[in-house]
């Protein structure tokens, strides 16, 4: 599988990468034997760039990852990971952690921190999960409400840690572009990582991917299917977009979308794999799979070329209303 270089550092990640999030229990559980064999076979198709978080099952989701690839050369392979949520004891158990969405018991509870202390905690809590000595690139997780003090206190933190061999490779991951161009124009990064804002659907993030370019500062481009709607033959009323029910317009446009590749002979689901990568900058396309077939599929679908002809006329005529795609919280 192809790899792509991370900004202007040493680290190279495949064009397909590994979402761990569904074996956290993402959902739904899984249990261990299907969560090692969908990680084996991401390593046998080729997949050498797996993203993980201490969000992802409370932990779970790292420790099974550290496992699966305990036996694999650790020169071979890139692990990101996320700072910015501190796992504590939950003095307040209810049984599972599925209002957070994932299918785990919740004996821990997540803690917002993005100061240096915490960020440096963060991540040797990550390397003792993972059974690693380094992390290749650290992201720090959806600092929504707090990119101010992510900007003066946090990517410092990372910098540093990176300086010291901790981490080869620093960025911010967040679900709007808005502020990840705030981040790039004012800090350091290497990479930020993009979910949901650069997908065959989505195009709303074009400028960051604009402001990286100029910068050197690579994109990883998570959250291809938008939640759902674009991993569908024929999207429907029933489909989400972005974790909610798909409305109206978002609905609309997806079904054009996937009339469209028809006509050209393609699945939707392999335009919205290949899409992302259509831009140099973009060093990656982050998917979360659940089973073997999952990701034998992905690695295909992201190996096969689609027809040159089919992306001009996938290109939105006009842009959707406004509020038809999400945007940053207010403080």
């Amino acid at each position: 599988m192809n790899r792509r270089r991370i900004g202007r550092t040493g680290v190279h990640v495949t064009e397909l990468g590994f979402g761990s999030a569904p074996i956290g229990n993402l959902y739904a559980a899984v249990d261990d034997e299907q969560a090692l064999a969908t990680v084996d076979a991401a390593w046998q198709a080729g997949v050498r760039y797996f993203d993980t978080a201490p969000h992802y099952g409370l932990g779970l989701a790292e420790r099974r990852l550290g496992r699966a690839l305990a036996s694999r050369p650790r020169a071979e392979y890139v692990i990101s990971t996320k700072v910015g949520r501190l796992l504590v004891p939950n003095d307040d158990p209810r049984g599972t952690d599925l209002d957070s969405g994932f299918a785990v018991p919740d004996t821990l509870r997540r803690r917002l921190d993005y100061s240096p202390a915490g960020v440096r905690r963060s991540l040797e809590d990550s390397l003792t999960r993972l059974g690693v000595d380094h992390v290749d690139i650290a992201l720090v997780h959806d600092p929504d409400l707090h990119v101010p003090q992510v900007i003066a206190e946090t990517v410092p933190e990372l910098l540093r840690m990176r300086d010291e061999g901790l981490v080869s490779a620093v960025g911010v991951g967040m679900n709007y572009w808005q502020p990840l161009a705030e981040i790039v124009d004012r800090c350091d990064v290497d990479a930020v990582m993009l979910a949901g804002r650069w997908t065959l659907l989505d195009r709303s993030g074009e400028p960051l991917l604009h402001r990286c370019a100029e910068r050197g500062v690579s994109v990883l481009a998570a959250a291809p299917f938008n939640s759902g709607i674009l991993a569908r033959t024929e999207p429907g009323e029933g489909d989400t977009f972005d974790y909610a029910p798909v409305t109206e317009p978002v609905l609309r446009r997806a079904r054009e979308l996937a009339a469209l590749c028809r006509a050209a002979g393609v699945e939707l689901a392999h335009a919205a794999l290949r899409f992302p990568l259509r831009r140099p900058e973009v060093a990656s396309v982050v998917a979360g799979m659940a089973s073997p077939d999952q990701v034998r599929l992905a690695a295909r679908r992201v190996d096969e070329p689609i027809p040159d002809a089919l992306w001009p006329r996938t290109r939105p005529a006009a842009p959707l209303p406004e509020g038809a795609f999400s945007r940053p919280p207010s403080p």
